[in-house]
């Protein structure tokens, strides 16, 4: 894609968004639209149709969402399930009338079925139930992938989706209510090591398991996609590896430098038993995740807290 084409980030100010931002501005792209929330609320339909129809952009990279982990999940699907389809509808509808003909958008690997067989596969959508602590996330997400598809049907829209693995990285959520598994236990660990605990609380039994993926990886594989014009549907986008939470403690914890005795806390659901995503499509298209779990971890523990 041309550098000088002007691109809007839709939630540029969010971990996946701010990471967006970085890599095209590291690429070269110098015309990107980035408004805060509060220079566009992508809540009210027609303030996102103004924008859109006034600045024409040649690109949509659809970042935005309300996101949390699975307490926030479980306990505010209401919130999420509206909140996501609104800003969903308002920015792909807003770009069909403003004869935008690119967008991509961000959807999430807990789309798919409780139990997909594992790895999961693009073609598993909507094969089996969800699971029950992110459905009203997960339904949202699905509504806005449907939408990309029938618009690329019924309009001929260059929209497509891309769904991510557990993502960590710079910008992420530390608030023990609101935040996924990874930084919740990178957090505690710290407060570990300052408070010089002897033991840990890790929510579920710590068997599930789960795929990381650094958010900058990630970013690289959007720019990719849009770079050789990815003309398909959906695509997963992961590392392909798996571990369980168990072992994401003990490594989160060798990373901080304390050996602490974890305790599982059972009252605490579990989720989907494992996820783990086929990334086959998306490595033949020519992108593959370069940052290793033990090193993203020291990324990111070390600009969070360490520089301080």
């Amino acid at each position: 894609m041309n550098k000088d084409k002007k691109i809007f980030i839709a939630g540029s100010s969010g971990m996946v968004g701010s990471s967006i931002v970085r890599n095209l501005q590291r690429s070269g792209f110098e015309n990107l639209l980035t408004p805060s929330r509060k220079e566009l609320n992508l809540l009210d339909y027609n303030l996102v149709n103004d924008f859109l129809k006034i600045n024409k952009p040649d690109y949509i990279i659809m970042a935005a969402a309300k996101v949390g982990g699975i307490y926030a999940n479980n306990n505010f699907g209401a919130d999420f399930i509206f909140d996501n389809t609104q800003i969903q509808n308002n920015v792909i509808h807003a770009a069909h009338t403003a004869d935008i003909n690119n967008l991509l958008f961000l959807g999430s690997s807990c789309v798919y079925p409780k139990h997909a067989k594992q790895p999961i596969k693009e073609e598993y959508l909507l094969t089996g139930p969800l699971e029950p602590t992110n459905e009203a996330y997960a339904i949202a997400k699905i509504s806005g992938i449907k939408l990309c598809e029938n618009y690329k049907k019924q309009y001929k829209r260059n929209y497509f989706s891309v769904m991510p693995t557990n993502l960590y990285g710079p910008n992420d959520n530390y608030d023990l209510a609101n935040s996924h598994v990874l930084p919740a236990l990178l957090y505690k660990a710290h407060q570990a090591k300052l408070n010089n605990a002897s033991e840990m609380t890790v929510w579920g039994s710590g068997k599930v398991k789960r795929e990381f993926l650094y958010v900058d990886d990630l970013a690289e594989a959007c720019i990719h996609l849009i770079n050789i014009d990815y003309s398909g549907s959906m695509l997963n986008i992961g590392t392909g590896i798996d571990i369980t939470i168990d072992e994401l403690a003990k490594k989160i914890m060798s990373t901080v430098g304390i050996d602490v005795r974890l305790v599982y806390d059972k009252n605490f659901p579990d989720g989907t038993p494992r996820k783990v995503l086929d990334v086959s499509k998306i490595n033949k298209l020519g992108w593959s995740s370069s940052t290793s779990l033990q090193e993203g971890l020291s990324k990111v523990y070390n600009n969070k807290f360490l520089d301080k």
